[in-house]
């Protein structure tokens, strides 16, 4: 299949998504998209946290008070609405939050892996530490503690201390 062809399945998915049709919504997508990673960009780079946070909330991402996003986290780009983050929390350098999961290049695998999205929920007090990535669907837990270059497939419970790929419960704290 021509790379032209994957690019307009894509678009087709993400224009159903968010209810576009037609060339003016193919115009919406695309200036969604580009006003999306302009955001991200001043984010993902920015050394005040504040900015980052601001950023954030204008692609969509919903963040509560007193939270703490370091240079160099990636929230998803595409969906970035699917994202809630809580009051108090700190996300480490280089961590990734992604709200689908998308073969977008392969035919094969893109039929019998579509495109699945879930929303991503971190509830309040929970630290994301460093290199951490979090997967479609999953919700962190009140005051749960993530680990170093951990990834999250599945819930975490509210005060947990989690590790590994994929991450395990390695400690509760009461």
């Amino acid at each position: 299949m021509e790379k032209e062809e994957f690019k307009k399945i894509n678009e087709k998915e993400l224009m159903d998504h968010y209810g576009y049709k037609g060339s003016f919504g193919r115009l919406q997508l695309r200036t969604k998209y580009l006003h999306s990673w302009f955001c991200h960009y001043i984010a993902y780079s920015s050394l005040h946290p504040d900015l980052t946070i601001r950023m954030q909330r204008t692609r969509g991402v919903k963040i509560g008070q007193g939270c703490h996003i370091a240079p160099y986290v990636l929230l998803d780009l595409m969906y970035p609405h699917l994202i809630t983050i809580e009051d108090n929390v700190g996300i480490g350098s280089n961590s990734m939050i992604f709200a689908h999961v998308n073969p977008t290049a392969n035919l094969t695998l893109k039929q019998k892996y579509p495109r699945k999205t879930n929303p991503v929920l971190i509830k309040s007090g929970a630290w994301i530490n460093p290199g951490c990535i979090i997967t479609p669907g999953v919700t962190i837990g009140t005051n749960s503690i993530i680990a170093v270059g951990s990834v999250i497939t599945s819930n975490v419970p509210d005060n947990c201390v989690v590790a590994g790929n994929p991450a395990r419960i390695i400690k509760k704290n009461e």
